[in-house]
């Protein structure tokens, strides 16, 4: 008989199985709710809705680019425990994930879930853990190319797009800013993308703060506008010093780039996903 997505969803609803394993049932129950939920628990498969109120807090978070480097996705895809989040059934789930989304080519996560709530339900029957497919995003790029980084451990992962030239050197050269993105946890590209009342409301924060230590009016002044700078230094990746070299900082590394390979390398843009991140509303 033929099992409509309605009643299919309703089982589910009902018992936390995965799509293949509620069909089946219905197929086999002639379409009968209760009939198929006994099937399912005779199977084991009515499970998972048990799992519904624990906490998805481990997990993985991976980056991918496309060979051609003109396409690039990262997601973050939780587990309960750290045990789980190791497992090869699960590495390879974040894997087929991500390679789906650059398949996809959308953000929206919602609509793109569908396309994985069967290997997701069926790793969850593997692994017997609570999965949750928390976030997604997926780049794209007409004039540039992207790097990713994906720090060991898979707990946080990075994707960067740069203007230049993608050859050896670019991708080594994206490969070190993507490893940086990791490491410093910038919030911006440059300095630019900072208003200019937020830098003024940050100034006169320090100012405050000295004249509160202290400090007379333009001796406050100047440690203020020396807080900003280093607001500036720690905050924006192009001000940042290069982990692989310290005492240069990133817009040097760019430049020495840029001259050795007669092509201009510039930072676009760049995604920071850390394992458990709050996410903004």
């Amino acid at each position: 008989m033929e099992i409509s997505l309605d009643l299919v969803k309703k089982l589910r609803e009902k018992t936390g199985a995965g799509i293949t394993d509620s069909k089946k049932a219905l197929i086999e129950s002639n379409g009968d709710i209760e009939k198929a939920i006994e099937y399912l628990r005779k199977k084991g498969a009515a499970t998972s809705k048990k799992r519904s109120d624990r906490i998805a807090k481990e997990g993985i978070v991976i980056a991918k680019s496309s060979e051609d480097r003109k396409e690039a996705a990262i997601v973050e895809i939780n587990c309960e425990t750290d045990f789980v989040a190791k497992s090869d059934a699960f590495v390879k789930l974040a894997d087929k994930i991500v390679s789906e989304v650059l398949a996809y080519k959308g953000n929206e996560i919602s609509q793109f879930l569908p396309v994985v709530q069967g290997i997701i339900d069926e790793t969850t029957a593997s692994v017997g853990e609570k999965i949750d497919f928390k976030r997604m995003s997926y780049l794209k790029t007409d004039d540039g190319y992207f790097s990713v980084y994906n720090h060991l451990g898979n707990k946080i992962a990075s994707v960067v797009e740069l203007s230049g030239s993608p050859d050896e050197t670019g991708i080594n050269l994206g490969n070190d800013i993507a490893m940086q993105v990791v490491a410093l946890k910038p919030i911006v590209v440059s300095r630019n993308e900072i208003s200019d009342d937020m830098i003024q409301k940050e100034k006169e924060i320090y100012k405050i703060q000295a004249i509160n230590e202290g400090k007379n009016e333009s001796i406050a002044e100047k440690i203020a506008s020396n807080r900003v700078e280093k607001f500036f230094e720690e905050n924006c990746l192009v001000d940042q010093e290069f982990v692989k070299e310290p005492g240069k900082s990133v817009t040097e590394i760019l430049k020495e780039a840029s001259q050795k390979n007669g092509s201009e390398y510039k930072i676009k843009r760049f995604i920071r996903y850390q394992l458990g991140e709050t996410l903004e509303s």
